[in-house]
Parts: structure tokens; C-alpha cells; sequence
């Protein structure tokens, strides 16, 4: 579960989430210098994993912290609804249009700088939740990232955040100029592109602005050599050159493996920290549930699904607006859907649309996480002994870093959950062999 995202980031980070992996799991602090995975003890040295458990003291700690993530989420989103609804109300969007205008007549000039202006009032009155966040992961110390380091990061992302916006914003108002009645779908069909480029270079150039990235070759041969097993297992093309470590440890506690990007900028990323806590097999199993995600082909299938989901939340926001400026636009000095002022309200409603929608979103990311849990265990089989067992302690070494909520209730798991649960996962993974069963196995052969 992420916590809330500026709102400039609304429209974004809704399709570039689409890289579906293991849940960035959070841990306790790493050693200073990371040792390599074939040094830390081998699994038959470990205590054997019964299911997902806690210590009492570690257990009422997941709790406190799971349930005021929670109310974060919750309140962070109400929130959010009552920043646009102030913007609006209060006459901001009008005045910073006015501004716009007098600045140029030309439709993008105005956009430079009716852009900005909007998305700076949005970042600062979301910053409470932001900084509460934060808070709260150094609280319970998910990150050590100083508070300047956290302030840079934040403000790169703003600025980041801002140029995609700004020129996103552009083509939506000129698609409202041009086809008041349509503009939702040709905005749609204009912003697809653009977003698949960003998809393509996040990990080339995004990522790189905030973490640091070395060639796995030459922090970890050794386990390139293991992961290339693996790799032949699946019949997957991802060559030695395409996989990284990053260094997460200068900023977060947390476990985490993952593939990104397509095509030329496709590679598979392993943190150091996931390095640190995990020994080969288990990083092995890791990596084989991360290239489930593109052997089964999730990456396309997310993104068909989000943007099929986005086409209907710009439909929903095109109507809700329409409707919403029909009762309050001459109070809130808006002119009509096609004035630069009309923008709150368009967010307003794709927020709430993306809100209520969430149960069905992360219903589907359950589904594919499973299929990558499946696949993560047939394609280690054979080459990780007792892969099972490896994967359920792989499980529950993310739960205990990540301080996992051990047992979230049905609503919380629905409607926040993009992967299953912790506990369910570590049932599955010492249950699923249908080797011995004499069955075939569902993915890999």
C-alpha cells in the first residue's frame, strides 16, 4: 500500500503504477555494507516456517502501524477532496487563470503558467499528509531518509510531476476547445502514448534521479550466475547487462525486487537490502515471481485494464463536471468546463472515481500476484531445493521487515490490498506441489 500522491500526480501515477512485483517491503535497519547473498546462512540453518507468525511484542507493532496506515489512506483521501473543494470554492483556480491570461494569449504560454501555479497550491496544502506519512515510516522505522533528503526527493518529484502535468493539461484543454462533447475519449486516446513513454523511460532516467543503480555483474556475479538458471528455466530473454542492484539502503529499511520499464529499458532491479536480509534461494524465488509478471504477460494486461478503467473515469469526470459546474461554476467563478478554472473540479471527480474504484483495481492485482506467486515457485522447482519452504521464508521475512499486518480484515484486504495478504501468501507457498501429486503444474512445464 502506497501513501497518497500529490495530486499533479492524479492522472499520472495512476497508469504508471503498472508494474506489478512484490509490495516494496520495509525492514529493520541494514548493515552498512552489503555482503554477498551466497555468504548468509543457508536455508537448512534456518528455523522451519509454519506459517506467517510474530512475536507478541512485533505483533502488537504491525498492528499500531498497519491501522495508522489505514487511516491515512482514508483520511489522506478526504482530504485530498477537501483541498479541490477549497481551491474551488475559495477562488484560487479563477484568479491563477486570470493570471495565465493576461500573461499571453497563446493556449500553451497560458498553460506554463496556469499549471504550475495550481499544482504548487495542491503540493502545499497535501504536504501534511505527506509529511505524516513520513513521520510515520521513520516512527516505525520503515526509512531512515533525513528529513532534508525526504524534502529534495519530495520536491523532485513536484517538479517532475509538474512538466508531465503541464503538458498532459495542455492536450486535455485542447481537447475540450476543439470537442466539447468528446473530449474525453480523444484526451484518452492522446494520452496513452504519452504515458507508455513515460513507462519506457521511468527506469532509464526517473528512477536514476533518485536512487543509484549498479550493474548486478559487479556487486553480485555470483548470484547473476543463479538468476541466469532461473532465466533459462523460463525461456526469458534478460541478459546479465539488464540487471541491477540499487541502493536503497541510504534511504529505506525496506525489501524489495522488481522489473521495469519494456523493450530497451526492460530490466530486472534487486535492492540491496533485499540483498542484505535474503540468502541466494530465497532471492532466486523473488525474482522468479518478478519474471512471472512478464513471462505471463501482466504488464500489457494491467495496463489495458487501467487505461479501459481510466476511459471510463474521464467519461464519469466529464458528466460529474458538467453537472457540478451547472450548480456551483458561477460561484466559483468558473465559465464552463473549457476555462483552465474548471480543472479542480475534473480532478475531483477522476480522484473520486479512482477511490471508489480501488476494491476492483487491486482485485485484479491480487489475481496476477497470485499467478506470480505460482509461477515464482515452478520455475525455481528443480533448482532451488524445497523451493516451498524457501518461498514461505522468503514470505515471512517481508512480513517481519515490513512489519505486515497479520491478519487485515476482509474490507481492509479488499479494498487496499493489491497483493494477498502476507499470511495467505506463506499458506499457499507451503502448499502448492503438485509435483507430488502427479498434477501439472499450471505455467511452466
Amino acid at each position: 500500500m502506497e501513501r497518497a500522491v500529490p495530486f499533479c500526480f492524479v492522472l499520472i501515477v495512476f497508469l504508471l503504477a503498472l508494474s506489478p512485483g512484490l509490495p516494496a517491503q520495509e525492514s529493520t535497519p541494514a548493515p552498512p555494507t552489503a555482503q554477498p547473498a551466497q555468504q548468509t546462512p543457508p536455508p537448512e540453518e534456518r528455523k522451519e516456517t509454519t506459517g506467517y507468525t510474530l512475536s507478541p511484542e512485533k505483533h502488537e507493532k504491525a498492528v499500531a502501524y498497519a491501522r495508522s496506515r489505514y487511516w491515512l489512506y482514508f483520511i489522506g483521501f478526504a482530504y485530498g477532496l477537501l483541498v479541490l473543494y477549497v481551491v474551488l470554492r475559495a477562488r484560487l483556480a479563477p484568479r491563477f487563470r486570470d493570471w495565465a491570461e493576461s500573461a499571453s494569449r497563446a493556449r500553451f504560454v497560458q498553460a506554463l503558467v496556469y499549471v504550475p501555479a495550481l499544482t504548487l497550491v495542491l503540493a502545499v496544502l497535501s504536504l501534511p499528509t505527506d509529511l505524516y506519512g513520513q513521520w510515520l515510516s521513520l516512527q516505525y522505522e520503515q526509512s531512515i531518509q533525513s528529513w532534508g533528503s525526504w524534502f529534495w526527493d519530495w520536491t523532485k518529484g513536484q517538479l517532475i510531476g509538474t512538466l508531465i502535468f503541464t503538458v498532459l493539461i495542455w492536450i486535455l484543454y485542447t481537447a475540450i476547445r476543439r470537442s466539447p462533447r468528446r473530449w474525453w475519449f480523444y484526451f484518452w486516446l492522446a494520452a496513452l502514448p504519452i504515458l507508455l513513454f513515460l513507462i519506457f523511460i521511468d527506469p532509464l532516467i526517473i528512477q536514476p534521479l533518485f536512487f543509484k543503480f549498479k550493474p548486478l555483474q559487479e556487486t553480485q556475479p555470483g548470484l547473476v550466475a543463479e538468476i541466469s538458471r532461473v532465466v533459462g528455466r523460463g525461456g526469458l530473454d534478460i541478459p546479465p547487462a539488464r540487471m541491477f542492484e540499487m541502493n536503497a539502503s541510504e534511504k529505506l529499511n525496506s525489501l524489495n525486487a522488481y522489473v521495469a520499464g519494456f523493450g530497451a529499458s526492460k530490466r530486472v532491479v534487486i535492492w540491496d537490502t533485499t540483498i542484505q536480509k535474503m540468502n541466494a534461494p530465497q532471492i532466486l524465488f523473488v525474482f522468479g515471481h518478478e519474471m512471472g509478471h512478464y513471462v505471463l504477460y501482466h504488464l500489457p494486461k494491467f495496463f489495458i485494464f487501467l487505461s479501459g478503467s481510466l476511459l471510463i473515469f474521464l467519461y464519469l469526470g466529464y458528466r460529474g463536471v458538467h453537472w457540478m459546474l451547472a450548480r456551483w461554476g458561477v460561484h466559483c467563478s468558473v465559465r464552463g468546463v473549457e476555462d483552465w478554472a474548471s480543472l479542480p473540479a475534473i480532478l475531483f471527480f477522476i480522484s473520486l472515481c479512482t477511490f471508489l474504484f480501488s476494491p476492483v483495481t487491486n482485485t485484479f492485482g491480487r489475481s496476477i500476484e497470485h499467478e506470480a506467486d505460482t509461477y515464482g515457485l515452478e520455475v525455481v522447482h528443480g533448482i532451488v531445493p524445497d523451493a516451498p519452504r524457501v518461498a514461505a521464508e522468503s514470505f515471512q521475512i517481508l512480513g517481519e521487515i515490513s512489519l505486515d499486518d497479520p491478519n487485515p480484515s476482509e474490507f481492509i484486504r479488499i479494498w487496499l490490498y493489491g497483493h494477498p495478504p502476507i499470511s495467505e501468501r506463506v499458506v499457499f507457498a507451503q502448499q502448492y506441489d503438485p509435483w507430488s501429486k502427479g498434477e501439472s503444474p499450471r505455467f511452466v512445464k
